[in-house]
């Protein structure tokens, strides 16, 4: 069987059953991150009947809270499904997740396509591209029994923690506040528990989405009108109990809650 088949097999059979990875066979494990992503594609073909078409992408590393906390240097790219995207004030099950955590991010929707031959992209072309910005929380899922011990290129190939997302009310892009000066709030239980600003987003989340823009151009393909996409965490992951209320507050984008239940 072809190596990239089987190792995207392997990744999606622990996704289904929510069971813990270890970590992928030596002869499987991806050798770089370029392999990891070609075994990403692979995954994401697999599990369309459970989480349904591919909407959009998250950003994972694109702060330095984040990046020192994950130890990678650089951003990372992952799927976000249609099964995956709810509204603000849903209720979702605990159970649902190997070991569930939230981020506090700034979502976008696009206007149009961004072609790969349009590239490179710069942060002022993929601006005009943006329809909306959301308050967004974006879920995660530590789907490793020891996630530091699995390196990224695996953990690009599993969609970089990606799990699904919650997302607030649209904001036009020319209604929106300078992104630069929004400031995020993650609270639980209604206790405040990490802040950042859009400036920690690659000093400006429209750096992020031109990073993505570049990165997919690269494997020759583009971003579309409609789609959604996470530029990254303001804030550090924060790693939820059964029962946890969750709200995250984005000056002059508004606020996005979602509670975990049992």
């Amino acid at each position: 069987m072809d190596k990239i088949l089987a190792a995207a097999q392997t990744i999606a059979t622990a996704r289904r059953n929510r069971t813990p990875l270890a970590s992928l066979p030596a002869e499987l494990a991806p050798g770089d991150e370029a392999e990891g992503y070609r075994i990403q594609r692979a995954v994401h073909d697999l599990l369309l009947p459970q989480t349904g078409a591919l909407v959009g992408y998250k950003i994972g590393c694109t702060s330095a809270v984040m990046q020192q906390y994950l130890d990678i240097p650089h951003p990372c790219a992952g799927g976000v499904f249609d099964k995956g995207v709810h509204e603000s004030g849903a209720r979702l099950r605990f159970g649902d997740y190997v070991r569930v955590g939230v981020e506090c991010e700034i979502a976008v929707r696009l206007a149009r396509n961004l072609s790969p031959s349009e590239e490179p992209f710069t942060a002022e072309w993929v601006m005009e591209a943006i329809e909306a910005y959301f308050p967004a929380i974006e879920i995660v899922d530590d789907r490793y029994v020891k996630w530091e011990t699995m390196g990224a290129p695996t953990l690009v190939a599993d969609d970089f923690f990606a799990a699904g997302c919650v997302l607030g009310k649209p904001v036009p892009r020319t209604k929106a506040p300078d992104l630069l000066k929004v400031a995020g709030r993650a609270l639980i239980n209604g206790e405040e528990v990490g802040r950042g600003a859009g400036a920690d987003v690659l000093d400006h989340p429209h750096n992020a989405l031109a990073w993505l823009a570049n990165h997919l151009a690269e494997e020759g393909k583009g971003l579309h009108a409609g789609q959604i996409v996470l530029t990254g965490s303001l804030v550090k992951t924060v790693w939820l109990k059964a029962g946890d209320s969750v709200k995250m507050e984005l000056d002059g984008l508004g606020t996005v809650a979602v509670n975990f239940r049992n």
